[in-house]
């Protein structure tokens, strides 16, 4: 796999939206459409997210994104020392009921549902002390 954009942050509200920023940037130079760099800089937001405020509980640590480019899309890798997963596996993340009013939706929750939705592929595992989040991509990436 050739990276195309490897960087460590520290877990972090900040770190997490320079990255984000950066993120994009490398994305626009490899040429990728503005729908694709949206709905990859949704998922990678929101996997971050997830490991401040659950894997660290906002105590810090580091993160690692790596990204490659592979045959049909993107992949990038997402690898921290919090706390693992419950059940040391990947969320179900379902949608809640399509009749529920507006008013009775909770205000978080979602974040799972999106990044099932909009990834091809998820594998995670638990290594070392180590998470490791692995986000596959397909070609034309987007809502």
């Amino acid at each position: 796999m050739s990276w195309v954009m490897q960087r460590r942050i520290v877990a972090h509200e900040g770190a997490v939206r320079d990255l984000l920023a950066a993120l994009r940037a490398r994305l626009r130079a490899l040429g990728e459409t503005e729908e694709t760099c949206g709905t990859v800089e949704i998922v990678i937001a929101e996997a971050l997210n997830n490991i401040v405020e659950h894997a660290y509980g906002g105590t810090g640590g580091e993160i690692a994104l790596d990204m490659a480019r592979e045959t049909g899309g993107l992949c990038c890798i997402l690898r921290d020392r919090g706390h693992p997963l419950p059940g040391l596996r990947l969320p179900e993340g379902t949608a809640p009921p399509a009749v529920t009013p507006r008013e009775s939706l909770p205000e978080g929750g979602f974040g799972w549902f999106l990044i099932r939705a909009l990834t091809e592929r998820l594998d995670y595992a638990r290594a070392d002390g180590e998470n490791r989040l692995t986000l596959h991509f397909g070609p034309g990436t987007g809502p």
